[in-house]
């Protein structure tokens, strides 16, 4: 299958409803508007191929470029690099580069890459890859220490913080507290000192995220421990 044919199909799948909500939440055209749910028949027909995806992402097309992070399958931190360059908002920094890299083996040393670059959506898919990684893989598979000065760095930064990282840091806290069974008092202790951490929506109405509630949910809810299997859909 070729790129016309995927915009074509994709095109097809669109609607104005979601066209508008992911407007609304940054997007620009072009677009369509497909629900994510909705590119699973697609992509198991394509299934991985890189240089498609290449293809999608680079034509800017919002649902062709979270469609590229679908069936990608990047071998290189220059790859990433290259397609972190492109992503103009949060949902492709964090829901398609940095959920793709949490497949690599050099994911944890890309993403403190990005945490450490001071740019507001590489610090946020940073901080987010290591959300899909604890979220996925085994308690083993992480520095204990490493993570508790993570914590430690996301709980001095946070209120400082641009508000796409300060949504990153947050969830970095509370899928620590509910992923990461290790550090879970540090983290529910972490998110009590950081406290409600206001996120401001530009001409919409400021939102406050409150990490400490979210984990209590969470344990109510038995989820402690709790670990996904597939990263991508």
């Amino acid at each position: 299958m070729d790129r016309d044919t995927v915009l074509k199909e994709l095109e097809a799948l669109g609607t104005e409803r979601t066209k508008k909500r992911y407007l609304s939440n940054g997007a620009r055209e072009p677009l369509f508007g497909v629900a994510t749910g909705a590119m699973k028949p697609l992509a198991k027909k394509i299934k991985k191929d890189q240089a498609l995806a290449d293809e999608l992402y680079a034509t800017g097309n919002f649902d062709a470029m979270y469609f590229a992070g679908v069936i990608s399958d990047m071998k290189t931190p220059e790859e990433f690099d290259r397609w972190m360059e492109d992503a103009y908002f949060f949902m492709l920094s964090d829901y398609v580069v940095a959920v793709s890299l949490a497949e690599a083996p050099f994911a944890q040393e890309l993403a403190d890459k990005w945490i450490a670059s001071g740019e507001e959506l590489k610090r946020s898919a940073g901080w987010s890859c290591y959300c899909w990684l604890l979220g996925r893989w085994p308690d083993s598979a992480f520095d204990k220490n490493k993570l508790s000065a993570m914590l430690d760095q996301a709980k001095e930064q946070i209120h400082d913080a641009p508000d796409r990282t300060k949504v990153s840091l947050n969830n970095f806290i509370l899928t620590t507290a509910i992923s990461f069974e290790p550090l879970h008092e540090k983290a529910v202790e972490t998110a009590a000192a950081v406290g409600p951490v206001e996120i401001r929506k530009d001409e919409k109405k400021s939102s406050t995220l409150l990490a400490s509630e979210a984990i209590q949910k969470a344990v109510d809810r038995g989820q402690l421990g709790f670990k996904r299997k597939y990263v991508r859909c």
